[in-house]
């Protein structure tokens, strides 16, 4: 169900009951939303937010599955090449150390693969568990709204999808001089990516953002 938010007077309104339209910067009264329910920008039509049901419960088994596939992803062959009878398996990580072997200026380009690909998706999808359990179990809230906001600045950083685009691309141009096989970590490359996405559409941030602050000046009392 669609609700349209109200743009009643403003003035003397508490912060916490206003919200501002990201495309056109219109400013309006929060509205109340039952479970399911979205709210819709009044004048361009674009979607605030939304209210999904048990937010906190279906993130929370999404980032431990993540965080499950992640090594396997990580570590796991993605792909195996014969070339005249030479076979080598290709990871994640042996393509970060081989590209830091190679030396020069492709050690820098090591490193920031690395932090993309690894380190940076690890620490986002850590963050997100930390802070589902803060709210879960109701402690460490202060901490957990912390955690939230480094998250956020973090967001852009994870670049997993153009990696994966990187080996797709690889695996089409490698078919006339090879024959690659698709490996296991491959599948959980790509596992771990559609998880990531449905996350993003389930960890709805406003409820998120909602839960860390009730549960902040409950423990500020």
């Amino acid at each position: 169900m669609r609700q349209t938010a109200d743009c009643n007077v403003l003035a003397d309104k508490p912060l916490d009951q206003l919200v501002a339209c990201h495309e056109c910067d219109l400013l309006m009264l929060k509205p109340h939303l039952a479970n399911g329910e979205r709210a819709d920008c009044p004048r361009c039509g674009f979607e605030l937010y939304r209210h999904n049901t048990q937010v906190v419960k279906r993130s929370l088994a999404l980032v431990i599955a993540a965080l499950l596939l992640f090594i396997p992803a990580s570590f796991f062959p993605i792909m195996q090449i014969n070339v005249l009878g030479q076979t080598s398996q290709d990871t994640v990580w042996t393509g970060v150390v081989s590209l830091y072997e190679a030396g020069g200026v492709l050690q820098s380009i090591a490193v920031v693969v690395f932090l993309s690909s690894m380190v940076i998706p690890f620490l986002k999808l850590m963050i997100q568990f930390l802070v589902l359990l803060s709210i879960r179990l109701d402690v460490g809230r202060a901490y957990g709204l912390f955690l939230y906001r480094i998250y956020h600045q973090m967001r852009e950083w994870g670049m997993l999808e153009v990696y994966l685009m990187g080996i797709l691309v690889s695996i089409v141009k490698l078919i006339d001089i090879a024959k690659p096989t698709i490996g296991v970590g491959l599948v959980c490359f790509i596992s771990l990516l559609l998880i990531q996405v449905w996350l993003e559409v389930t960890m709805a941030p406003h409820q998120i953002w909602e839960a860390l602050a009730e549960g902040d000046s409950n423990e500020s009392h």
